[in-house]
């Protein structure tokens, strides 16, 4: 099996490459970042003896994008795992809108553009795994994190609709979406902020994310407590959830 994992230079993406490899799985990694690829790759193979190919490229970019699937189309890919992406904290009318673009091209078009592109590579083979990275953020209003919020609601709905539409059709293809909570990883250095509470260790997340992925499920989140939580979010009403989602911010402190 051949999987790509994006945003693979650090973080949940890093550490899901390094679950894959332990089940010898090949990879091919991308990020923005080629020294911290290549730093990845001589360890999983040395470690996992696994095949590895880098490729550097800004998802920001829609023409890299594209440019990343005609590239790698050739392999055959069985596992896409969609994780590029990352947060902009601050409120509505201070942040910087270039970055704040620059965001919602990487969560939402290159996601979309990849889930797409693969996902119809997959439906003619009737076989393959997608795994989207989502956010315990998607089922909330977040103030002070408005449009990190927004991206991952995106992601979450249009991974549960395409799951439904797939599920209808009997493919076997399998679309999952990773939501988590805070975890420890680069993020919160990236988006200025300190997290509220203690974050979830990243590596634990992302092996119990690829055992969930390779079972079919579509709503992966740490645990089962807060699996509960995502749900049970869905009931209240998107000003409560928003007064709530605000408080929790507002704790935040830029670093």
């Amino acid at each position: 099996m051949v999987a790509l994992v994006t945003g693979a230079s650090s973080g949940i993406g890093r550490d899901i490459a390094r679950s894959l490899a332990q089940h010898g799985i090949s990879l091919i990694l991308t990020a923005r970042r080629r020294d911290r690829l290549s730093e990845l790759k001589r360890e999983l193979v040395d470690k996992y003896d696994v095949r590895v190919k880098c490729i550097t490229a800004d998802l920001s970019d829609e023409r890299q994008v594209f440019a990343l699937y005609d590239t790698v189309k050739r392999y055959d890919i069985d596992i896409l795992i969609n994780n590029a992406g990352f947060g902009v904290f601050g409120e509505f009318t201070e942040t910087n809108i270039e970055r704040e673009l620059e965001m919602l091209n990487v969560n939402i078009k290159a996601n979309h553009i990849l889930f797409k592109l693969f996902l119809r590579d997959f439906k003619k083979r009737d076989c393959g795994f997608i795994l989207n990275t989502a956010s315990e953020a998607a089922f909330l209003p977040g103030p002070w994190f408005s449009s990190y919020y927004a991206s991952k609601a995106y992601v979450m709905r249009m991974t549960y609709a395409v799951a439904d539409e797939l599920r209808r059709n009997g493919s076997h293809v399998k679309v999952s979406m990773l939501c988590p909570g805070p975890v420890s990883t680069e993020f919160s250095e990236t988006a200025g902020v300190k997290f509220a509470i203690p974050p979830y260790p990243s590596a634990k997340l992302a092996e119990h994310a690829v055992r969930e992925m390779f079972g079919g499920t579509v709503l992966i989140t740490e645990t089962k407590f807060h699996k509960c939580f995502v749900l049970l979010a869905s009931a209240f009403p998107e000003r409560l959830k928003a007064f709530c989602a605000g408080f929790i911010q507002s704790k935040r402190r830029p670093q």
